[in-house]
């Protein structure tokens, strides 16, 4: 295998596209147009209702609302380096530019494959908890519908959504987004202005460093890693940006600040609302009767009143749906930069007359079908198995790629020497890998916890995530295109 000038192929502003056909449209999202991408991504009612209760539950009961902070920190840590990183390397597949600029085509391309691994399987495990709840949707009208009907109607229908052009994507997800957010927060200001609950306020018993470390605080932050998922997807859209050097640090650190302090502050006040000494009993008797939602509609009932339960069901499958397609286009632009490298078949690069990766979007839709279906075949509990099984191998590989990137910006520019700040190119990124390995550590530790299942089960599962990097490692080959490269990627050497 011969070695190639830049490890990666970079889409820089003034190089043409590998093809007519394979270009992504270009100045196509601002700042909040990718935000709405990234917080549709963390689903935030999805967030509160399905992983609320079972962090506080199973975790650090009252210190939930401090376990997001904590993560807020760590991944702001990470984003300094990964903004770095973005305003040198413009490529739609953030994690394999990234890694593959410091580490050579092949480890990159095994970055790429766990990329598409976390995405591929967070969104089928959202399948199985959307499968469910529009199943008791139907429900409450006395329609009796498996789960997985509907998740076969959504993937087609996520097919089509995925193969037009990003602005109608943008507006779809607003909506959705905006919608789920009100909720959330007219029940969080409801509860302020009333003072709280039983208890009032009791700030030390949420965020104080014993408070956060009590009781399993590894499954609380585990959960709220979870929560964070997707933010990085904002150097995904460089391609597609308007002014994409300032577009994309904007949106990540402002994704990064609105997720971690938008759930900190809605779990508190759902602590509040119960009291600090009686929320893990009220989040324990939610999960144990087998609807863990109720701890959070419940809740939504007692202070907007008994209508907002019934909103807040809807809105869980419209926030769960706008997960998917998030996700949906994250793995397509993934999969379009490998068809556009060698890693895949040309074809997969190929975009329609939207300019969007219709290629790849069937691709991603095959696997979507892939990782469901053998559950709906089997009749495993979609919940219990379907979503929670690959819940959890998807917190592993995408702390695995945070590993890898933090590495990556550390050595990325002490090979290149472009004189970057210290706090941007060392000790943050540093810092990040440090701490990141740490939360890999009780995301494995903790591995059995999160998925429900057995010791077996879960080292099955697990082995997947390396598998996946050596296949994505010995596919990855010489890049068919050889677009102009800037900077100091046109002498960056590639080390296999």
């Amino acid at each position: 295998m011969t070695a190639s000038a830049s490890p990666l192929p970079v889409a820089s502003e003034s190089a043409e596209p590998a093809s007519p056909s394979s270009g992504l449209r270009r100045n196509a999202v601002g700042v909040l147009g990718i935000l709405f991408f990234v917080l549709s991504a963390q689903a935030p009612l999805t967030a509160i209702a399905g992983a609320l209760p079972l962090t506080v539950f199973l975790g650090n009961g009252a210190g939930a609302p401090g376990a997001y902070v904590v993560i807020g920190i760590v991944i702001t840590l990470f984003a300094v380096g990964f903004i770095a990183m973005s305003r040198r390397i413009k490529v739609n597949g953030a994690f394999y530019a990234y890694v593959g600029a410091a580490f050579g085509r092949r480890t990159g391309s095994g970055a790429a494959w766990l990329a598409i691994l976390a995405y591929a399987t967070v969104q089928a495990a959202m399948y199985g908890l959307y499968g469910v709840s529009v199943s008791a949707l139907f429900a409450g009208l006395g329609l009796s519908l498996p789960w997985w009907v509907p998740v076969i109607v959504t993937v087609a229908l996520v097919q089509v959504l995925g193969s037009l052009n990003i602005e109608l994507g943008a507006r779809v997800l607003a909506i959705l987004v905006a919608c789920e957010v009100a909720v959330l927060l007219a029940f969080s200001f409801g509860v302020l202005f009333m003072g709280g609950g039983p208890e009032g306020f009791n700030p030390v018993a949420s965020f104080s460093p014993s408070a956060v470390l009590s009781g399993a605080p590894g499954v609380a932050l585990m959960f709220a890693v979870a929560s964070m998922f997707g933010f990085e997807s904002t150097a995904i859209y460089s391609g597609e940006a308007k002014d994409p050097r300032r577009t994309v640090a904007r949106a990540t650190y402002l994704s990064v600040a609105v997720i971690s302090i938008f759930l900190s502050f809605v779990a508190w006040m759902f602590v509040s609302y119960y009291g600090a000494s009686k929320v893990t009993a009220a989040a324990g008797k939610a999960v144990q009767s087998g609807d863990s939602t109720s701890f959070v509609f419940k809740a939504l009932d007692g202070v907007l009143g008994g209508w907002s339960g019934i909103v807040a069901s809807i809105l869980l499958v419209t926030s769960l749906f706008a997960g998917i397609l998030a996700f949906h286009n994250g793995i397509n632009r993934y999969l379009h930069s490998l068809g556009v490298d060698g890693s895949l078949p040309l074809r997969v690069s190929r975009t329609n007359r939207h300019q969007a990766p219709f290629a790849a979007a069937w691709v991603q839709t095959v696997m979507s079908l892939v990782l469901v279906l053998p559950f709906a075949l089997l009749g495993l509990d979609p919940v219990l198995t379907l979503f929670s099984w690959l819940s959890g191998v998807s917190v592993a590989a995408l702390v695995v790629l945070y590993v890898l990137c933090s590495a990556s910006v550390v050595v990325y520019f002490a090979r290149n020497r472009e004189g970057g700040k210290p706090w941007q190119t060392v000790i943050a990124p540093s810092l990040s890998a440090v701490l990141l390995l740490g939360v890999l550590f009780l995301v494995v530790s903790n591995f059995t916890a999160l998925i429900g299942g057995e010791l077996t089960t879960a080292i099955v599962l697990l082995m997947i995530v390396p598998i996946c990097f050596l296949v994505g490692f010995l596919a990855s080959r010489p890049r068919r295109t050889a677009p102009e490269v800037p900077g100091p990627l046109a002498s960056a050497s590639d080390h296999h």
